[in-house]
């Protein structure tokens, strides 16, 4: 499973001009689903992220989660993350799961950090979404439940 996570200060997402998911301070996460992801890997991922130190104490210093802060997360579903770009110039998304193993991972995904208290909004699967974002800081990482990168 592939994240990537931006400390943003407000995010949302709209879907045929309709607003599906937005929040204030916290983070916005671009999930990917492998095609040999489990529910391990979407713990991993979810303990990793909620935990994460990316957000300011205050003398300024990054050494506070999200669950210390109390800031949401808005969830978008991407399989483009599992895209090979080593060859040609068409990716190729042969690494991403079926959509059926991948919107499952994904709820699972979203029901973790929900049990964990974090208030989460999220995209719709399968649909075009416009994203929208003020990154703060900027602070943008990659995660990989493989620990590729």
């Amino acid at each position: 499973m592939r994240a990537v996570v931006q400390r943003v200060r407000e995010a949302r997402v709209d879907v045929k001009g309709s607003v599906v998911g937005t929040i204030g301070p916290g983070l916005l996460i671009f999930l990917g689903v492998g095609q040999d992801d489990t529910q391990k890997d979407a713990l991993y991922l979810a303990d990793k992220i909620a935990f994460l130190r990316i957000f300011p104490d205050g003398a300024g210093a990054m050494n506070l989660s999200l669950m210390d802060t109390g800031g949401a997360a808005l969830i978008v579903s991407q399989f483009t993350l599992w895209a090979d770009c080593r060859k040609g110039r068409r990716p190729s998304f042969a690494h991403a799961a079926r959509p059926e193993k991948a919107r499952d991972l994904y709820e699972h995904f979203i029901g973790l950090l929900k049990k964990r208290g974090i208030h989460v909004e999220t995209g719709q699967f399968q649909e075009m979404m416009d994203v929208s974002l003020l990154n703060d800081g900027p602070v943008t990482l990659l995660l990989d439940s493989a620990k590729a990168f």
